[in-house]
């Protein structure tokens, strides 16, 4: 079954998502305690119990494992992280050691993700759809809240990107514009905050949104020239993002029928999320977060349609909920701007509570797009940086070219077969070539997606999850974190068994893909293998000795589910 397929054509449907809401066909429609202020949804997740007293000690050992892994990968963190150049780790006695021993410290770390790559998997078992008893959304937050903790005061991991914003910010600080200057040219290249930045965007504008730049240059003369403080800062700012998360996607699932935990499971606890959010401090978590919020407050009053009904009349504070998730997603994108991609799923969510025509749709996308153009404004102009940062966003990330794109490795074959056959290497010809091509693919998929869901083929958030993917994966510079921003809207939403196996596949084994440093190892290629199966023996050490305190985590047997009920005959 794909992604947004119905598992039962007569089963019924959430709030306005347009596909079934049954997970894995398992178990009946029977409604979920309705969301605080939202309209109740004559389909919801089904009723599960409590975990039992085994469970519960299971789902604590599974905890403490991956906290295990955390403070394990804050640890190599001090020796294999993306460091400054100026290392304060140098000055502190004992944790100094880890620098002088850098194989070592990124086996650590290495170890650190395979512990909570594994716990993330393990913690599965609590948060299938077909299990009669499963953890709740508590005990979920919880749990990625002790994952998380130790990773708050640590060297950036996987990544130089956040030294760029620290650079970027104090560019907007002083005055200048980070869309017309790099970091070299307008700081200096002798100034700290220019050193930490990557060569290739020493000289680069800011490909980011004037909302972003602005909050960073506010928090610019707290840190001053502290890069410490500077990082922890800008890592604040990814922390909102994934408070958004946590807050948003349970209650999205309750809506389209999907466990809350499950939702959970896969969009907040995700090892992705963890390591590139978190410990990377990307900026891509405040977008995601924004728009998973204002998709959530802007369907918070919408009521439930069932085939065959008149659309009731406006409900109480239901447009002031629309235009509040209009605007909290249009502040999503100056953040970064894939967030707008959320705008016209929106409406046609909106169009489909009334009779679903296109007429409904033009009165739905029309006051939609009139108040995104409205913030829009209000936000470049107020911060002061105009409308630079559109052509900087649409330029400046095609400068990389990422191992993992499928779009730049077929611009590099291409460009070997060129060599091959003598007609010289195009390679530098292609890529702006391919990324138009990958464009316009993204915009025929989001059009065929838009159409489908306003037909009620799909859920719309699935055609957004879809859609996002698709823009994410065409792009020459796709990063692992990327992947995201299709991953957490569809855990919301997605009720196939299929998507979620290939989620879990792609998030256990994408981060493994980039080192913690951030860098390559070009000329040390040998330390890599070395660290590889260091940490493969300490995590499989580890993993016995959680089969040792809890062999139920690691028993094929599978969990007991209630017998299936027969789906009401209706339809939202």
């Amino acid at each position: 079954m794909a992604v947004g397929e119905h598992p039962d054509q007569r089963s019924p449907e959430p709030d306005l998502s347009g596909e079934p809401g049954s997970a894995d066909g398992a178990g009946g429609a029977v409604a979920a305690p309705p969301v605080p202020g939202a309209a109740p949804s004559p389909v919801g997740p089904r009723r599960t119990d409590p975990l039992n007293a085994a469970e519960t000690r299971g789902l604590d050992v599974v905890r403490r494992f991956g906290t295990v892994g955390s403070l394990f990968l804050a640890l190599g963190s001090l020796g294999a992280g993306a460091a400054p150049v100026i290392n304060p780790v140098q000055d502190l006695p004992v944790l100094r050691l880890f620098i002088r021993i850098p194989t070592v410290s990124l086996a650590i770390a290495f170890s650190g993700m395979g512990i909570l790559v594994l716990s993330w998997l393990m913690l599965a078992r609590f948060a299938r759809p077909a299990s009669a008893r499963l953890a709740t959304s508590g005990q979920l937050a919880r749990t990625v809240a002790m994952w998380v903790a130790p990773l708050l005061l640590i060297p950036p991991l996987f990544s130089r990107d956040v030294y760029s914003y620290l650079a970027q910010s104090e560019i907007v600080h002083r005055g200048m514009d980070p869309y017309q200057l790099g970091p070299a040219q307008a700081l200096g290249v002798a100034d700290p905050l220019t050193a930490g930045v990557t060569n290739i965007w020493r000289e680069t504008p800011a490909p980011y949104g004037p909302l972003l730049l602005r909050l960073g240059g506010w928090l610019a003369p707290v840190g001053g020239n502290n890069i410490v403080a500077g990082v922890l800062l800008q890592r604040g700012l990814a922390m909102v993002g994934v408070l958004l998360i946590v807050w948003a996607v349970p209650r999205l699932a309750r809506r389209f029928g999907v466990q809350p935990a499950t939702a959970l499971w896969l969009g907040a606890a995700n090892p992705l999320l963890i390591f590139h959010f978190v410990a990377g401090a990307h900026n891509d978590s405040l977008a995601i977060g924004l728009m998973v919020a204002g998709l959530e407050i802007g369907i918070r009053r919408l009521p439930v349609r069932v085939k065959g009904d008149s659309p009731p009349p406006l409900a109480k504070g239901e447009l002031l909920f629309i235009a509040l998730g209009v605007v909290i997603i249009t502040v999503g994108a100056t953040v970064k701007i894939p967030a707008v991609l959320a705008l016209p799923f929106l409406s046609v969510m909106v169009a489909r509570r009334w009779h679903g025509r296109l007429k409904d749709l033009v009165w739905a996308g029309a006051p939609m797009a009139l108040l995104f153009g409205v913030v829009m404004v209000a936000i470049c102009l107020g911060t002061g940086l105009g409308f630079g940062w559109i052509g900087a966003t649409a330029s400046t990330p095609a400068l990389v070219r990422s191992f993992i794109s499928p779009t730049a490795e077929i611009a590099n074959l291409s460009g070997v077969l060129g060599i091959a056959l003598g007609l010289g290497n195009h390679t530098d010809a292609l890529v702006p070539i391919l990324g138009t091509l990958g464009n316009a693919i993204t915009a025929v998929i989001t059009v065929k997606f838009l159409w489908a869901s306003f037909k009620w083929r799909y859920r719309p958030i699935i055609g957004l999850g879809v859609s996002l993917g698709a823009a994410m994966i065409l792009q020459i510079n796709l990063q692992p974190w990327y992947l995201l921003w299709a991953v957490i809207p569809l855990a919301a939403a997605a009720g196939t068994s299929r998507f979620r196996v290939v989620a879990t596949v792609i998030s256990a084994g994408l981060p493994f893909l980039l080192p913690p440093t951030g860098g390559t190892f070009d000329g040390r290629s040998y330390v890599l293998p070395w660290a590889y199966g260091a940490a493969a023996l300490v995590t499989l050490g580890g993993l016995a000795i959680v089969y040792r305190v809890s062999p139920l985590l690691l028993s094929r047997t599978p969990p007991a589910s209630p017998a299936p009920r027969a789906p009401a005959d209706v339809v939202s």
